[in-house]
C-alpha cells in the first residue's frame, strides 16, 4: 500500500511522510513553547495578517499554468503571525490561510495533492516562528518559512504532476535533461523564491523594519506584560 512494486514509496506513503513531517514540526513547536491562552489581541491581529495576505493574493506579479504564483507580499503576512507569536500559531495560521487559497483559487486534482499543497504548504510557513526572537529573526524566519512551504510544493510537483515535465529544455544553446525532481524544484522554485526576492528586498528598508518591530510591540505588548506581571 506505501510502497510500489518497484520498491518505492507510492502516493499514499509520499502522503503519509508528508503529514508525519508536518505532524512533528508542530509537536515540536508546542513542546517548545509555553502554554498561552489565545487572548482577543492575539485574535485580533491574526485575523488582520490572514486577511492582509489573502488581499495581496490577489496582487500577482504572474502566475504559473499548473498553480502557483508571484504575489505582493502575500507570504510575509502569514509569517508574521509566527514572528509575532511563535511557531505553533504561525502554523495554525498557515492552514487557515492555505484552506482559504483552496477556496478562493483552488488547483486540485487528488485529495492527497490538496492537502499537501494548501494546509501543508502554507502551514509550514509557520516555521518562521522558532526564528522570531533572533537578530534579524523576521527575514531568517521568512526563508526559513518559504523553504518550508517549498518542500511541500516540490513533494507535491514530484508525486502529482512530473508526468508534465519536458524530457528537456535549452539554455545558452545546450539541451539540458529533465526529470520529474528538477521540473518539480525549477517550477516552485521559480515563483517561491522570486516573491521571496522581491519581500527580502522591501524588508532590507529601515523604515519597513522598524515599522514591523513596532506593530509586533503592539501585537504582543499585553502578552508581555502578563508575562511580567505572572
Amino acid at each position: 500500500m506505501f510502497y510500489n512494486a518497484e520498491g518505492g514509496l507510492t502516493t499514499l506513503g509520499y502522503t503519509l511522510v508528508a503529514i508525519t513531517i508536518f505532524a512533528l514540526i508542530v509537536l515540536i513547536s508546542v513542546i517548545t513553547e509555553k502554554s498561552k491562552p489565545i487572548g482577543t489581541t492575539q485574535i485580533a491581529f491574526t485575523s488582520m495578517a490572514i486577511s492582509l495576505a489573502t488581499a495581496f493574493s490577489f496582487i500577482k506579479v504572474f502566475a504559473m499554468p499548473m498553480g502557483g504564483s508571484v504575489t505582493l507580499l502575500s507570504m510575509l503576512m502569514v509569517t508574521l503571525v509566527a514572528y509575532w507569536y511563535g511557531p505553533a500559531a504561525g502554523i495554525l495560521g498557515g492552514v487557515v490561510y492555505g484552506l482559504l487559497q483552496m477556496a478562493i483559487d483552488p488547483y486540485i486534482i487528488s485529495i492527497p495533492q490538496m492537502l499537501i499543497d494548501y494546509p501543508l504548504a502554507f502551514g509550514a510557513l509557520g516555521i518562521a516562528g522558532f526564528f522570531r526572537n533572533k537578530k534579524n529573526g523576521i527575514i531568517i524566519g521568512y526563508l526559513f518559512g518559504i523553504t518550508g512551504r517549498f518542500f511541500f510544493s516540490f513533494l507535491s510537483g514530484v508525486i502529482f504532476f512530473g508526468m508534465y515535465a519536458p524530457e528537456s529544455f535549452t539554455m545558452l544553446g545546450k539541451e539540458i535533461p529533465l526529470n520529474a525532481y528538477t521540473y518539480s524544484a525549477l517550477y516552485n522554485a521559480g515563483y517561491i523564491y522570486a516573491e521571496a526576492a522581491i519581500t527580502i528586498v522591501i524588508l532590507m528598508a529601515p523604515a519597513v523594519r522598524n515599522a514591523l518591530d513596532y506593530i509586533k510591540k503592539m501585537a504582543t505588548e499585553r502578552m508581555t506584560q502578563k508575562a511580567t506581571n505572572a
